[in-house]
């Protein structure tokens, strides 16, 4: 059954650092669950890697080592989520960060997710290609999505992106482009930037077909 792109799992981590290969762990995930482009939950939690993290990654996050040491384990933390998570299609912004992450977390607790991936970003790049920078802070910036200030904080992360992600469907559908499935978003983020619009176009014209 083909699903909506307006209802997904928005999800960022906040981690120790950049690669799970090099030892890395997730300290926060904050998620929000779209149904119908309508926040129906959120996701919050610290999590403990099990070592201490570096005065960088305190100032960069601002999660102290303090918070971490009465936080739960990764493990139990990442069980919880992939129960919020359920079959639900996920959105990052940057994805194949968060992807590696989470799949770092879960492969060693034996749980797999159905779901599947889409990058924000990417699709930004397309969408918005006149954008200062593809950062998240730039492009709530530059398409002046509310937020209070914070970043680098993994729920006010995912509710930015999850915000983001709503402009970019509202975008597509003033294109045309009307309740596009998840599968059209995963097109659009790999899709060249000189052929976005004649996707688009052709899109909207099977739309009104």
């Amino acid at each position: 059954m083909p699903s909506s792109a307006n209802s997904v799992v928005v999800l960022d981590f906040e981690t120790t650092g950049l690669s799970p290969n090099m030892g890395d762990r997730a300290i926060e995930i904050g998620a929000v669950k779209l149904i119908n482009g309508e926040v129906v939950d959120t996701f919050q939690q610290l999590m403990n890697p099990g070592f201490r993290v570096s005065s960088f990654i305190e100032r960069y996050t601002g999660i102290s080592n303090n918070m971490l040491h009465t936080a739960p384990s990764c493990a139990e933390v990442m069980s919880e989520f992939a129960s919020f998570v359920g079959d639900s299609n996920m959105v990052a912004h940057n994805a194949s960060f968060d992807k590696r992450f989470l799949d770092a977390e879960l492969s060693p607790l034996g749980i797999e997710y159905r779901g599947q991936f889409a990058c924000s970003m990417l699709i930004a790049r397309r969408l918005y290609q006149d954008a200062p920078t593809h950062k998240l802070g730039d492009l709530v910036r530059y398409k002046n999505i509310e937020h209070d200030g914070v970043f680098h904080r993994a729920l006010a992360d995912s509710e930015m992106t999850a915000k983001l992600w709503m402009v970019m469907l509202q975008e597509l559908q003033s294109r045309g482009v009307i309740e596009p499935e998840f599968t059209f978003m995963q097109k659009v983020a790999k899709t060249s930037k000189g052929a976005i619009n004649t996707l688009l176009s052709k899109q909207a014209q099977q739309a009104r077909a």
